[in-house]
């Protein structure tokens, strides 16, 4: 049978959720997607073969961002290649095959990083016993600093200042807070590590922008924010992962510290 692309509505809820449940440990940020309103227009569009949903991606036309389901290599390359002409990729995070088999279709140059991750998972019988009362939520009037925070947090990750517009990180930043997604913990009444919760569904949670001011470091805090903030989210979440790059070695000391396990499922994010 042919396989058709098509845009997906609420008419293809139920298939849609089918199809990333069966992998919901490395769909997270599909099915939030999915769920909750994102800051920038977004579209979901599925591979069927029949009636039968096969892969799905989500796509930001105005961002270029593309983010694949897990999903056979051919099933992306088909996706890749009827999207062809809708979006230019600037940025593709997911499962490394279906990120690859992507590329070819929409990736108009050579991309500029390729970054590999590993999926790390956490499970209430594995965390350490790191608590601390100084985790909080962050405010509004903590924006400026997170602004400051996340551009510090992309240039040391992608050796450079962010690509994205000073009033784009602002908004992302702000966008986060507004949404309750942005942990804080505080040492001597200042900001020292912010956690950040990219994706929350009924089937779980996602944790990243692990971050500790320079000056903060080697005391312990992203220890205790991970640890504090994993423990809060699993007393009503079903799974919890982490995505750690190949080259972050402290935040693997730090993660394997708190009680996160290594999985065998291998991530890429590319920037174009």
């Amino acid at each position: 049978m042919s396989l058709e692309v098509k845009e997906l509505s609420a008419e293809h809820d139920a298939a849609l959720r089918n199809l990333l449940s069966v992998e919901a440990l490395r769909n997270l940020r599909l099915l939030d997607a999915w769920e909750e309103a994102s800051m920038e227009p977004s579209r979901h569009y599925g591979l069927f073969s029949g009636q039968r949903l096969l892969a799905a991606a989500l796509v930001e036309p105005s961002s270029g961002r593309v983010l694949p389901s897990a999903c056979a290599p051919d099933h992306a390359r088909a996706l890749g290649t009827s999207l062809a002409g809708t979006v230019v990729l600037r940025l593709s995070l997911g499962d490394r095959v279906a990120v690859e088999a992507l590329l070819g279709s929409l990736c108009s140059s050579k991309p500029r990083q390729l970054v590999a991750h590993r999926l790390f998972t956490a499970s209430p019988d594995h965390l350490g016993p790191f608590l601390t009362r100084a985790l909080r939520l962050a405010n509004e009037d903590d924006g400026p600093r997170l602004v400051q925070m996340n551009a510090a947090e992309l240039a040391e990750s992608f050796d450079g200042p962010p690509a994205e517009r000073a009033e784009v990180l602002e908004a992302r930043v702000l966008h986060r807070i507004r949404r309750r997604r942005t942990w804080v913990l505080e040492l001597e009444g200042s900001l020292a590590t912010k956690v950040d919760l990219g994706a929350q569904t009924r089937l779980g949670a996602e944790l990243e922008g692990i971050y500790t001011l320079p000056e903060h470091r080697f005391l312990g805090c992203a220890t205790l924010a991970l640890g504090q903030l994993s423990r809060n989210l699993l007393s009503s979440t079903p799974r919890l992962t982490l995505r750690i790059a190949d080259s972050a070695d402290g935040l693997l000391a730090v993660a394997r510290k708190v009680g996160y396990v290594a999985g065998s499922v291998q991530q890429l994010l590319v920037i174009a």
